[in-house]
């Protein structure tokens, strides 16, 4: 009898992908997507790696596959943009081994900038797109996803949300199958994409979708439910979940493959409901292709929101018209964003904030740097942006309009798009100051490893690229390591450098506080009767201290950390580090 176990829905990709004899998995870490890498890497028959960037994890999945493997790569939705070059030429060559991209959306927003659909990407790259609705069949359309690959000659996207990726489902577990490597044999008209190649690739792949659609129709993972017929839902992914809560006995059309769709199925489905909802999630992707098949009746975003994520309250609104409490708040404490005690950019920021300082942030835990009480962080578009943030404004209004000014980037993101934007600087002769937030790992994804930290995804130890000796090597002078708690010093080099006109690099260095292995000696204690009640230990918004009533403030030693920050602001000694045990 086969074992089963309950996974999250990204454990079962990993499994899918496993069972698929997949030999190849390139990634960069990023929620809701990052637990597919961390399962895929626990099997040793799979070589897996975080890639610097996700453009990077693409070109590696497709070179595996060029040499005639079944590979993977695995990204959030923003990551898709990032790897949209290769992936838009990769529609062209086709594969050999099979390619699986594995996007995870992130409707409702929880830990990204934009609720980007991958379908829309995938629609203009002309790249099919499945979407399981549980961890069964994420598991299971992983392993079809290698066949169509290959049956078809085109990398296929398997799509993922939020709520599939982090939810729980029971799941068969199967043996690994793994065919045979397919012989590497030289043929320049397929994946040498100059243009005369590419032209003759764009007809193959406009053939191969037609093909794909017209086949679609049969295909098992989309299924008609035929219940009651007085209303149907055409629906895919997680949505499908609610209709079936909310109507069980409706009928409903199942797609599990969204890019292209299966134009005879759906006709034939909506012939035979007497109303027809389109159920999905952010665009409108599935409703506008069957209105313009000339299915007027239809009804999708008339009616249901484009933003967010949805829920079996939403039908039972919309469609049956029943009252629900859905957009009344929970009544739950608030529990706004903040940094982590002892989380090193507090420091930074605080010196920041009292220099006046405004900061071009990135994609990071140190986002939170834009709340208050710090509110330092003054822009956040996306991986790598603030140092090319930073570089447009100094080229807008000159050297002088950013003395008040610097660029904010982790070590992470640093190694991923922060890179070029410095080579940009340096290269365009910019005025700039960057501080790159070392705090030796991918800190907001859950503490990946990176190029930076001298260990790869399998725990290897490898040589680490020295950030210090990276800038210096771009002709960069002005090159600083200081520690990120030595707030004395960090104000001095912040001063003098933004003050330079030049491009200079700061890098301050302190582990993440939750690092495994970091550990914290001291703990810091009020003294009482010292405290003047001025409330600048306060001032950075450290958790672990509490004003009381009296104006004396309160550390909870649960919390805190012993950074020492809380006690350097404090000029009346009002403060102590003890060791921890004391």
């Amino acid at each position: 009898m086969a074992e089963k176990r309950i996974l999250l829905g990204n454990e079962a990709i990993a499994r899918g992908a496993y069972e698929a004899g997949v030999k190849v998995s390139s990634a960069y870490p990023g929620t809701p997507s990052t637990e597919v890498s961390e399962n895929v890497v626990k099997y040793d028959e799979i070589y897996a790696e975080w890639a610097p960037n996700e453009k990077v994890a693409m070109e590696v999945a497709l070179g595996a596959s060029i040499a005639g493997v079944r590979s993977m790569c695995a990204m959030k939705h923003v990551g898709v943009n990032v790897a949209a070059d290769p992936l838009y030429t990769a529609a062209y060559t086709g594969v050999k081994g099979g390619l699986v991209l594995v996007a995870a959306d992130d409707p409702g927003m929880y830990s990204s900038q934009n609720e980007q659909d991958s379908r829309m990407v995938a629609r203009a790259a002309m790249v099919p797109v499945v979407e399981p609705s549980d961890s069964a069949e994420a598991k299971e359309f992983m392993k079809y996803a290698f066949d169509l690959s290959e049956k078809y000659d085109t990398p296929i996207i398997l799509r993922t949300t939020t709520r599939l990726s982090h939810s729980q489902g029971l799941v068969e577990l199967e043996e690994r199958v793994e065919p045979e490597d397919i012989a590497y044999e030289r043929d320049a008209a397929k994946f040498v994409m100059m243009p005369g190649n590419a032209i003759k690739r764009h007809i193959f792949v406009e053939n191969r979708l037609k093909e794909m659609a017209e086949d679609a129709n049969t295909m098992p993972i989309n299924k008609a439910e035929y219940n009651d017929l007085s209303v149907g839902f055409i629906t895919s992914g997680i949505p499908y979940q609610y209709v079936k809560e909310a109507m069980p006995n409706a009928s409903v059309l199942k797609l599990g493959l969204v890019n292209p769709l299966p134009k005879k199925l759906i006709e034939e489905f909506a012939s035979k409901v007497d109303k027809l909802y389109i159920f999905e999630e952010l665009e409108p992707v599935i409703e506008e292709q069957v209105k313009a098949w000339g299915i007027s009746k239809a009804v999708g975003k008339e009616i249901f929101t484009v933003q967010g994520e949805y829920n079996a309250e939403m039908i039972r609104e919309k469609v049956l018209g029943e009252p629900t409490d859905a957009d009344k708040p929970a009544q739950v404490p608030p529990r706004p964003p903040i940094l982590c005690p002892g989380c090193p950019h507090r420091s930074v920021f605080t010196v920041l904030k009292k220099l006046k300082i405004h900061g071009a942030g990135d994609i990071g835990c140190y986002t939170l740097g834009a709340v208050a009480p710090l509110s330092v962080i003054d822009t956040t578009i996306c991986m790598g942006a603030s140092i090319s943030t930073l570089h447009g404004m100094e080229k807008a209004k000159g050297k002088d309009y950013i003395r008040n000014w610097v660029a904010v980037i982790g070590d992470s993101t640093f190694m991923h798009t922060g890179i070029n934007s410095l080579v940009n600087m340096v290269y365009n002769q910019s005025t700039g100051t960057v501080i790159i937030l070392d705090n030796s790992t991918t800190g907001m994804t859950g503490h990946q490893d990176h190029a930076a930290t001298g260990k790869t995804l399998k725990g290897e130890v490898v040589p680490a690229i020295n950030l210090y000796n990276l800038c210096k090597s771009l002709g960069i002078e002005n090159v600083y390591e200081v520690d990120a708690f030595n707030q004395k010093e960090l104000e001095e080099v912040i001063k003098r450098e933004t003050a330079r006109e030049a491009v200079s690099v700061i890098i301050t260095k302190a582990p993440c506080a939750l690092l495994k292995g970091v550990k914290f000696p001291f703990k810091c204690r009020p003294v009482a009767d010292k405290c003047k009640k001025c409330g600048a230990c306060l001032k950075p918004g450290c958790p672990a201290l509490t004003k009381n009533e009296d104006g004396t403030i309160s550390i909870d030693e649960t919390m805190c950390n012993g950074c020492g920050l809380c006690m350097q602001l404090c000029k009346f000694s009002a403060i102590e580090q003890v060791k921890v045990g004391e």
